[in-house]
């Protein structure tokens, strides 16, 4: 039996606006199911937990761009908390971190070197940000502040505390060392983390932040860390 043109014609008039309706409804669900996958696969996603997820997932976290996209107060207590896992882990535990670094590679090595890069970057660029609009007459005392702050933090990441010294005792450290003319940095790639020489992390890293900066917080940078050498040391 042959389907008749004219009636397959009315039923379609009479079933017009049912059809539009349904149509509407399936684009649209079409647009939120797409949305949702959408959102599911490019949005930010959260730090994990330090203590409670696999090592694979906390380490796998510092090679994501969504690193840099934390505020830096808290990409600062990540790495603490970080650090603070490593150095109480367990044999297998271990072996998992060896693992997952001996297997870092190519894209992902990529980003996680930028990563710190970043975050290197961010702790100039604040320190600098704060210092420029300063008064002069303000900016020693900035000095003194920003580098104890920094160093005491170095050494929390590296032993998990901070050594048992005054304020006064560092900055005059710093002084003493700059004087003298010492450089830490002479004879290896990267300073000890708990080297008192916080200067020589500084200029370790100046050297690498400038890729990952703006053109702005490099002047800033540039003229924050020129100040703050000299203001240890006669000899800059």
């Amino acid at each position: 039996m042959g389907i008749d043109i004219d009636d397959l014609r009315w039923w379609i008039d009479r079933r017009k606006r049912e059809l539009t309706l349904a149509l509407a409804a399936l684009l649209a669900v079409s647009a939120v199911g797409g949305g949702l996958w959408w959102w599911n696969a490019v949005r930010w996603r959260k730090p994990p937990s330090i203590f409670d997820s696999p090592v694979d997932d906390v380490l796998g976290y510092l090679a994501l761009p969504d690193f840099n996209k934390l505020p830096l107060d808290e990409r600062m207590r990540f790495m603490l908390e970080l650090s603070d896992r490593f150095r109480g882990a367990d044999g297998a535990e271990s072996a998992a971190w060896a693992g997952f670094l001996a297997g870092v590679k190519g894209p992902v090595r990529a980003q996680l070197t930028q990563n710190a890069r970043v975050l290197a970057k961010d702790i100039l660029a604040d320190g600098a940000r704060n210092y420029v609009n300063l008064p002069p007459a303000e900016r020693g005392k900035y000095i003194e502040e920003w580098v104890v702050k920094w160093s005491k933090m170095g050494e929390r990441l590296a032993t998990g505390k901070e050594r048992e010294r005054s304020d006064s005792d560092r900055i005059r450290d710093f002084k003493q060392q700059s004087e003298r003319g010492e450089t830490r940095m002479e004879g290896r790639d990267i300073p000890d983390l708990d080297d008192s020489s916080a200067l020589g992390f500084l200029d370790f890293w100046q050297s690498e932040v400038e890729v990952a900066s703006t053109p702005m917080e490099q002047g800033q940078i540039a003229k924050f860390l020129d100040d703050v050498r000299g203001h240890f040391s006669k000899a800059f």
